[in-house]
């Protein structure tokens, strides 16, 4: 009995191995005395928008708003050669094409200005890994705005396409 009742006891303390360090504490962490019923706030300050930022914003806008005369003006001509346009392959279609061509043309300054805030957006996000709550509107707020011009000039862009493929 002696000797089972010292093999258990052997058997126990192996099990209990020796520690290397300081255990550790069982005080509470600064983490364990946040109440977590304690309501988070439903607005993160803004801040203020970046000004580099804000004026390149701001010359992408005007990128875009600089091309819509010139696009208003070419899609006047491309739907009047449009609507003249004869069967395909005929004189008068190749004209009314190569109009809409220009036209698709004239769409890239718009185009050209959204990947521009794009590539502003992505820029700052791969250098400072992150926008303030103030540049992220800044940036919503352009791409919104070259959308308001891009939108109607793609939809005339497609309704010429689709009038010329009849």
């Amino acid at each position: 009995m002696i000797r089972t009742s010292s093999i258990a006891l052997l058997t126990l303390l192996s099990a209990c191995a020796a520690t290397s360090g300081p255990e550790p504490s069982l005080a509470r962490r600064p983490a364990e005395s946040i109440d977590p019923r304690v309501p988070v706030p439903g607005e993160i300050p803004a801040g203020t928008v970046d000004a580099a930022l804000a004026a390149q914003l701001a010359a992408a806008i005007q990128a875009a708003r600089g091309g819509v005369d010139e696009f208003d003006r070419r899609a006047g001509e491309a739907e009047r050669l449009a609507a003249a346009a004869g069967p395909m392959a005929s004189e008068s279609w190749v004209a009314a094409q190569q109009s809409l061509s220009r036209l698709v043309e004239q769409q890239g300054v718009t185009a050209r200005a959204a990947a521009d805030v794009d590539a502003l957006a992505a820029t700052r996000l791969q250098t400072t890994k992150w926008l303030t709550p103030a540049d992220q509107s800044a940036v919503r707020s352009a791409q919104e705005t070259i959308a308001a011009i891009a939108d109607p000039q793609l939809a005339t862009i497609d309704r010429l396409r689709n009038q010329l493929t009849r």
